[in-house]
């Protein structure tokens, strides 16, 4: 019989649970596969989607648990996984994976032993950097959840219902949705506070540092067996960063202010990069997607930004930052020889309202993406209107 208090557990989580906003994953999840595997950083909604679910399918014989839960200080996945089945169980969703110490191995024996048995798990964004105790590969299938973008925090924030517009509608002018007369104000604000879900909740700012420190500190350390004091190495690289961003990488400098190894700096900003703590930009030279030398290296958003840098954030590194993060999600991002970005057979030079088409005046296909304007015109792009797209 499974344990009440699971069963309470779960019974309180869905009752403070909302319907009114979902992400932009939630429609597209393959929720009746064997096994599916939600990443993402802290904060951005990954058990809030499945909750969410789960409320919706009603008539399913499911559970949902946190791996963290002290039912498994005296328990194994594994037996809840078969007591599960034997009272009719058919959707497992555990939250909080990487919390729970071997869990690769004992989630291959799950799906192994109950064949007909649904398995959802949710974890943190660096699970796929790391070498399980099982192979998995085969198996689970995987996806990745994003922050918001600006088009959803303007619906969770603004009651502001705005479609989802590609990247050629957007570089045609025809990202000028009706219900959105004036962007930049809500732009403004989503830049500092509008990438993660929480932003609705108050006290931004201490949550935000919170999930910086608890990425950095205690998540990265864990999986990739890191020492305490090396979590604090990874503070001070995350620090280092911000003030330079962006910042263009230096294995040699960065080794020697942190005094660590050169041979460790690429592995420390991998992780970070997975973690979502930054982004790196990469040329072309790799011929495919992530392979090429990093250029640069930014935050990962704009509200990781202020929140290090406060008002001190440097506007155009705010506006490169904001621009990578929300094209990587639908878009393979790498560095321009002449200008900030390609996306494709397209460049794009970034700038305030009264940057110029100078730099990219040769290029073909090159658009410049001007900040602090509300329309589009010819080749001039609105920097916001890149948020709309997922």
């Amino acid at each position: 019989m499974i344990d009440t208090s699971l069963l309470q557990y779960m019974q309180e989580q869905l009752k403070l649970t909302s319907l009114d906003f979902k992400r932009y994953l939630y429609h597209t999840m393959g929720w009746n596969k064997r096994l599916q595997c939600l990443t993402g950083g802290r904060g951005v909604g990954k058990s809030t989607m499945v909750k969410q679910h789960i409320i919706e399918t009603p008539e399913e014989h499911s559970l949902y648990v946190s791996a963290d839960h002290s039912y498994f200080t005296t328990h194994t996945l594994i037996e809840l996984a078969d007591e599960f089945v034997k009272e009719g169980g058919e959707h497992l969703y555990i939250d909080e994976i990487h919390k729970y110490e071997g869990w690769s191995r004992e989630i291959k024996q799950i799906y192994d032993t109950h064949p007909a048995l649904k398995v959802f798990i949710t974890g943190s964004s660096i699970l796929d950097l790391l070498d399980g105790e099982a192979d998995l590969s085969r198996r689970v299938v995987m996806q990745h959840l994003h922050g918001m973008s600006f088009r959803e925090y303007l619906q969770l924030v603004h009651n502001i219902s705005v479609p989802v517009f590609t990247l050629e509608e957007v570089l045609a002018g025809k990202a000028q949705p009706d219900e959105l007369p004036h962007p930049l104000p809500f732009f403004r604000q989503y830049l500092r506070t509008g990438y993660f879900p929480f932003a609705i909740e108050g006290d931004f700012y201490e949550r935000m540092q919170n999930v910086v420190r608890q990425t950095l500190e205690s998540d990265i350390p864990h999986y990739a067996r890191m020492s305490p004091a090396t979590g604090r190495k990874l503070r001070q690289m995350l620090s280092i960063i911000a003030q330079n961003a962006p910042y263009k990488p230096d294995a040699q400098a960065l080794a020697g202010e942190l005094h660590i190894s050169r041979n460790d700096v690429p592995n420390y900003l991998l992780y970070m990069e997975k973690a979502k703590m930054i982004g790196q930009l990469r040329d072309d030279t790799g011929g495919m997607r992530g392979l090429g030398k990093v250029e640069k290296v930014y935050l990962d958003n704009t509200n990781i930004q202020y929140t290090l840098a406060g008002e001190k954030a440097e506007i155009g590194n705010v506006r490169e930052t904001f621009f990578y993060n929300q094209l990587q999600v639908t878009q393979d991002v790498i560095s321009s020889r002449v200008s900030d970005f390609c996306v494709g057979e397209y460049t794009f030079e970034l700038g305030g309202r009264k940057k110029g088409k100078k730099q990219i005046s040769e290029v073909p296909n090159g658009y410049v993406v001007r900040d602090e304007i509300e329309y589009a015109t010819g080749q001039i792009i609105p920097l916001w209107a890149f948020g709309l797209m997922y």
